[in-house]
């Protein structure tokens, strides 16, 4: 995966977050800090976006995240940002998250089509076994959108991260596998785009 990297259709477009990116996501970051509620690292304030692009651009150079932001093509907007991490080419397995967008732009179909791209490339591209997803499991608006697309429950991981208002969170954890993607998630995710 390189920065020429870039998976659209007639509604998103993702490419990668480049350091320049910084100004089309710091409206979200002082507008809209309730965002990142839920997130183990807030992109809230412009000092908290710096933060969260610098320690994005890190993991990637280091070859283990690769971070997208997402633009709306419906409405010419940037809409927030999404990643792969926890790259493990030798066991084909990567996790999918860091995801957020915009309040206008929940709700609207995006989040779908975000990843319906992203699946296809792990699987077809990347020929990724299994792609998995994590949320605080009181992120009940997180938990039910991995549902949607396909995703099955594996199971919670118990006071495994520590929040940052204090005390643990129980992280879920979902998945999909290659063989479901082939056999069914795709096609039904493609019907709801």
């Amino acid at each position: 995966m390189n920065d020429g990297l870039v998976l659209e259709d007639e509604k998103v477009l993702l490419r990668a977050l480049l350091p320049g990116d910084f100004n089309n996501l710091l409206p979200f970051a002082l507008n809209e800090p309730d965002t990142w509620y839920y997130s183990l690292v807030t992109a809230a304030g412009e000092d908290g976006m710096q933060n969260y692009l610098q320690l994005a651009f890190e993991a990637k150079a280091q070859g283990k995240e690769f971070p997208f932001i997402v633009f709306d093509k419906t409405v010419n907007e940037y809409a927030g940002s999404t990643r792969f991490y926890d790259i493990n080419f030798p066991f084909k397995t990567l996790q999918l998250g860091y995801t957020w967008y915009g309040e206008k732009f929940r709700g609207t179909g995006l989040n779908k089509h975000c990843k319906f791209l992203l699946l296809q490339f792990a699987f077809e591209n990347l020929d990724m076994e299994r792609v998995e997803f994590r949320a605080d499991a009181a992120n009940e608006r997180s938990v039910a959108a991995m549902k949607s697309i396909g995703c099955t429950v594996d199971g919670i991981l118990r006071g495994s991260m520590p929040k940052r208002q204090g005390g643990r969170r129980d992280s879920i954890v979902l998945s999909i596998l290659k063989d479901e993607w082939f056999g069914s998630v795709k096609e039904r995710l493609r019907a709801r785009l």
